[in-house]
């Protein structure tokens, strides 16, 4: 069946921001707690911020639930247009649905950052940025979640962690497709959507970086975990 006009897309669009948009930090933090977590810690509806205030435990459902708002956007919202051709000619080397598919990740990231449910102030995007690259490129989403794992090993500051995978991950694409020749299915295409997500994802991050640059962020002593171990060697 031939779609030929823009409603159904846009329904897919409309339907991942809104995936996206939920906030759960502040559903979780009122529900179970009794308070606007955005009233506490560094007032970020994130995962960082749930972890900090809430415990790791809730952090943890909270950061699970964000990326899985990335891959139902890609997995299940998508699948609306599964048996319909895009609307406008398609110059990528994509198929349909994968474009479809990237379209409603994107929606889906933009959702989280600029949330509909409380006042257009989310999360910074990683979680749901995560969960949408897992399906659309796996290789890389997986070196640049070892980089964020040892940025955070090496500096204590999960927003550094969360900045440093947003530069690895194109930057991966890169090197694999152009020195190490590995062929990437619609290259030329990806590498510039994952440079714009990840300059989204920094975008949002830019409070953290201003208290970066002042030595103001919040480091979690307990993730610093190359520090302890050399500290330990030196007693």
């Amino acid at each position: 069946m031939v779609f030929e006009s823009p409603e159904r897309l846009l329904a897919v669009a409309v339907i991942s921001y809104l995936l996206g948009s939920f906030p759960t930090a502040v559903v979780v933090s009122r529900l179970f707690f009794g308070f606007d977590i955005r009233t506490r810690g560094s007032g970020n509806m994130g995962s960082t911020n749930a972890f900090r205030v809430l415990g790791w435990k809730w952090g943890l459902l909270v950061q699970v639930v964000d990326v899985l708002k990335g891959v139902a956007a890609v997995t299940l919202v998508a699948q609306l247009m599964t048996d319909h051709v895009l609307p406008f000619t398609n110059y990528t080397p994509f198929e349909d649905i994968t474009v479809v598919r990237l379209i409603a990740g994107t929606a889906a990231v933009i959702g989280h950052i600029f949330s509909v449910f409380v006042g257009f102030r989310g999360g910074k995007g990683v979680n749901t940025a995560a969960g949408m690259l897992i399906g659309i490129a796996p290789v890389e989403i997986a070196i640049a979640v070892g980089v964020f794992l040892l940025a955070v090993m090496l500096s204590g500051y999960i927003s550094l962690g969360s900045i440093s995978a947003a530069i690895v991950f194109p930057s991966a694409m890169l090197v694999r497709h152009n020195i190490c020749g590995v062929d990437i299915n619609g290259y030329d295409v990806l590498i510039w959507f994952s440079v714009a997500v990840s300059l989204l994802v920094i975008y949002a991050h830019r409070s953290n970086i201003k208290r970066l640059l002042e030595g103001r962020e919040h480091r979690f002593e307990k993730l610093w975990l190359i520090r302890i171990r050399c500290a330990f060697k030196h007693k």
